[in-house]
């Protein structure tokens, strides 16, 4: 009989990762002789981070993702634009960003509104690659699937990748299968995995019988925004789960009232039972992918000055 999965503690690893960020800004920017400071190292790290509107979550993870930058010693810049902006004033924003010299990397929240979502792709091509902190223009990605030493690995797959790589997680010859296809998470993870000799097997809305997927697969990435889908009888025993979904559902108490939880798309209590590691949602992947921002930061920090 299986025991019950460890647990993959995404806000451990991610504690982990911050304070090995804040002594080496810290070390950076300590007095290296009695009379100078190193002048590479004569300013800190520093984001620039992008908001457009005022979506209650964005402005939410925004402000999270500025107490991480203050705690591990990096600059944090916040433009916020109004929902109403055009593309053009938007370009012309991240242009000025671009051409600061002070400023390492850049993030622009998304998703956008309504009348730039369209747009994405191409506003998210006008960062310079060289300041492209999420890792997600088309000139990055283009790096990653060469396996360029210059790629900055986007946030969530980088964050999916450290943690295996701490709980010492095995991905060479393994069967792995990446639920979802997108370019934020199921593409850049699936290349990822690929360049670490993993196996990789893609699953996506159209793909027949997931089930089946699921039970020949050493490791399952789940990416796929469906609330508590892939059930622990479709897992291979000791398996090892990555839940990257982080889904709002709400869930009727005993005393009739409903109460809003976040769920991953993994059955949490089923898959533990089945699998050897798994990743808890929230305080598993979601975590890590803010440490990685950090650390993102700090890696073109490092390459400008070096």
């Amino acid at each position: 009989m299986l025991e019950a999965a460890q647990i993959i503690d995404g806000k451990k690893i991610s504690t982990e990762i911050k304070e090995e960020l804040k002594k080496k800004i810290s070390g950076f920017l300590t007095v290296s002789d009695e009379n100078h400071l190193d002048e590479r190292f004569s300013r800190p790290p520093c984001l620039a981070v992008i908001l457009v509107g005022d979506d209650p979550a964005s402005h939410y993870y925004v402000s999270s993702k500025e107490k991480s930058c203050e705690a591990v010693g990096i600059k944090s810049i916040k433009k916020i634009m109004a929902v109403s902006i055009s593309k053009e004033e938007l370009l012309q924003q991240i242009a000025e960003f671009n051409k600061d010299d002070g400023i390492d990397g850049i993030l622009l929240q998304l998703p956008l509104p309504d009348h730039l979502r369209e747009f994405t792709q191409d506003i998210v091509d006008s960062i310079s690659v060289d300041k492209d902190v999420d890792g997600l223009t088309t000139a990055n990605l283009g790096r990653l699937l060469s396996n360029s030493k210059s790629a900055i690995h986007p946030c969530t797959p980088k964050g999916c990748m450290e943690l295996l790589k701490r709980y010492g997680i095995k991905t060479e010859a393994k069967r792995v299968l990446v639920i979802g296809r997108s370019t934020l998470v199921g593409l850049p993870i699936s290349i990822l995995l690929n360049q670490a000799n993993a196996t990789v097997i893609m699953a996506h809305s159209r793909t027949a019988n997931l089930e089946e997927e699921c039970k020949n697969a050493d490791i399952i990435v789940a990416a796929i925004g469906k609330p508590n889908y892939i059930q622990g009888s479709w897992l291979k025993p000791g398996a090892v789960v990555i839940d990257v979904g982080i889904n709002a559902v709400m869930q009727v108490q005993a005393d009739g009232s409903e109460l809003k939880k976040i769920v991953g798309d993994v059955d949490f209590k089923t898959a533990s039972e089945k699998a050897s590691f798994i990743t808890p949602v929230p305080g598993g992947v979601g975590l890590m992918t803010v440490a990685m921002l950090l650390s993102n930061t700090m890696e073109l920090y490092l390459r400008k000055i070096s």
